[in-house]
């Protein structure tokens, strides 16, 4: 099956999977730099994150492909708790296809996957941690239940970021300190909001969705916490039939 065609935006000329890997290059890493945070989202015309509790049932083929080229170049996936139950995340969470595209450009064939719990709300028998090609990283407080963090430690590694909740800061350092520079983040809306209002969200890669999607599904940003008004730069527009895919990037210079 032939893939989805992607467009630049007032184009027809269809870009190849090394053309988009162009337009999501990373910029170039700087010494003693603090890792990168690019989150990716899809969100409805209307606004909604979700459909029926699902942020997937709102891709499409363009959008899939998109995700997939994202996770080829990211040292780490970081998710929160929330999104790897409600997404069902499990097992080998990049086809082979992917995996052979990272080995191509010098990355192992998984990136490590980092997940958000300041509960510690996860069950350790479940297949995201028995079925995962890399063992798993937990970031949590030192508030969560120690009857299941001694439940996690047998199938993940557990580290603290924080007394009460998970402060983004520290998460940030857990991840330097693995290694780790450039963090996918794919949610979901909370994990959002918290970095947000830390200043840590370096970029937004948005799939705009053409669908109405009416109920109480959320933004792609949700929670309590109140940040000044963070103006983005546009990066890129791309487009698949009336599906937008859009690049936004924070500060005051572009990637590239």
């Amino acid at each position: 099956m032939s893939p989805a065609p992607i467009t630049a935006a007032g184009s027809d000329v269809e870009l190849s999977d090394g053309q988009l890997l162009d337009a999501y290059a990373w910029p170039p890493e700087q010494p003693d730099e603090r890792p990168r945070f690019r989150f990716n989202f899809v969100a409805s015309v209307d606004g909604a994150a979700s459909w029926k509790g699902r942020s997937g049932a709102l891709g499409d083929d363009a959008d899939r492909r998109v995700f997939a080229l994202l996770r080829s170049t990211a040292d780490v996936i970081l998710v929160g708790a929330g999104t790897v139950r409600s997404e069902g995340y499990a097992g080998e969470l990049l086809p082979l296809q992917t995996q052979s595209l990272r080995t191509a450009q010098g990355y192992p064939p998984h990136p490590g996957v980092a997940v958000v719990s300041g509960s510690l709300d996860l069950d350790p028998r479940s297949d995201f941690f028995t079925a995962a090609p890399v063992r798993p990283l937990v970031i949590t407080a030192a508030a969560a239940s120690s009857a299941r963090r001694a439940a996690l430690e047998r199938v993940a590694d557990v580290a603290v970021a924080g007394a009460r909740t998970v402060e983004p800061e520290l998460a940030a350092q857990v991840l330097a300190e693995r290694g780790y520079k450039r963090v996918l983040c794919e949610g979901g809306p909370q994990l959002f909001a918290t970095f947000q209002s830390a200043g840590l969200v370096d970029e937004l890669c948005l799939t705009l969705s053409p669908a109405f999607a009416p109920g109480t599904a959320g933004r792609i940003t949700s929670g309590t916490l109140e940040a000044p008004l963070q103006p983005l730069l546009l990066h890129h527009v791309l487009r698949s039939q009336d599906t937008l895919l859009l690049r936004y990037t924070a500060g005051n210079s572009r990637p590239r």
